[in-house]
């Protein structure tokens, strides 16, 4: 006898079945690779790697360029931090994660720059590129020849702020060094990585890393990165008693997994870093920004490159709250 009522349960069980195959499966088996490097921040000596060297997406990681020239553009006069920005309708239509500019708005670059950092925000970083050169194009190009010059060989750059994009790769050692970058060359800036929360001028925003920088000892940035294609990755930094590592991961399954593996890596670090080792910052890159203004002498005898028409302010941790 036929139980005409068990019909619905069957089909029912063939369409999860269905379902697990064309959409779980798939989606497992192109799970974003894992990758991680983990260096000594002080002279760069590397204490793990894996697939290290492996182009993959970078997701928001990519933000580490682009404030470092939102940085190194401030200190060389070519924008102030408290010079208006306009938000153009592209910027504005960036998907999230978002600071909700809108289109003709204006905002300060302190507040950009915060968003970018802290909010790990789109059409924050977005804007930034078009306020420096114009156009993201524009910006990306120069994103390019800063990360060569830093030594970054196997990244390549589209846009800002790190959306999937052809052709936008990276590696876990082309990010760490540009976290390392970041860290010594605008130290100034850099306690804006390490912020739980920050004043982005339209509302407060909320740190992406905060539940890291809260839980592991020492920890004082970097930056988040998270894409359906790349996977959860970060760049973490963290010091202790005048030890300084510096690791990344690609490919995390979640933001706690990842969390839990770089504090691994971390531990990992400071296990086999050496106590005491001599100091040796990366070389500062040349500067590759506008160079077609007529260069100034400012105060106290310092002569740095300024530019006519611009106040240039020293970027002071204090000048950036």
């Amino acid at each position: 006898m036929k139980i005409w009522g068990s019909r619905p349960l069957l089909w029912g069980l063939v369409a999860l079945a269905t379902v697990w195959m064309l959409v779980i499966v798939p989606l497992s088996a192109t799970a974003a690779p894992y990758a991680g490097y983990v260096i000594d921040g002080r002279n760069g000596k590397v204490l793990y790697s894996e697939n290290a060297n492996t182009r993959l997406h970078p997701a928001s990681l990519t933000k580490m360029m682009t404030l470092y020239i939102v940085f190194e553009a401030v200190e060389n006069g070519e924008i102030g931090l408290d010079d208006l920005v306009t938000i153009s309708r592209h910027a504005a239509s960036e998907p999230p994660s978002k600071l909700g500019l809108r289109p003709g708005q204006r905002i300060k670059l302190r507040y950009l720059i915060r968003a970018a950092a802290v909010r790990s925000a789109n059409d924050a970083a977005t804007a930034l590129a078009e306020a420096i050169e114009g156009s993201e194009a524009r910006f990306a190009r120069r994103m390019n020849r800063t990360a060569k010059a830093m030594g970054m060989t196997r990244t390549t750059f589209k846009n800002a702020h790190g959306l999937t994009e052809s052709g936008h790769l990276s590696t876990a050692r082309d990010m760490t060094i540009l976290g390392r970058h970041v860290l010594y060359d605008y130290p100034d800036y850099y306690n804006l990585f390490s912020r739980i929360t920050a004043d982005a001028g339209v509302k407060r925003v909320s740190h992406t890393n905060r539940r890291m920088l809260r839980s592991y000892h020492g920890a004082d940035g970097i930056k988040t990165g998270y894409t359906r294609a790349a996977g959860f990755n970060l760049v973490a930094s963290a010091e202790r008693g005048g030890e300084r590592i510096i690791a990344t991961v690609f490919g995390g399954k979640s933001t706690a997994s990842r969390n839990a593996q770089v504090a691994k890596l971390l531990d990992l670090g400071f296990r086999k870093a050496a106590h005491r080792v001599a100091l040796a910052p990366p070389g500062r890159p040349p500067y590759l920004g506008k160079l077609d203004h007529a260069p100034v002498t400012i105060a106290a005898g310092a002569a740095r490159p300024a530019y006519a028409g611009r106040t240039v302010r020293l970027a002071t941790a204090a000048a950036v709250r």
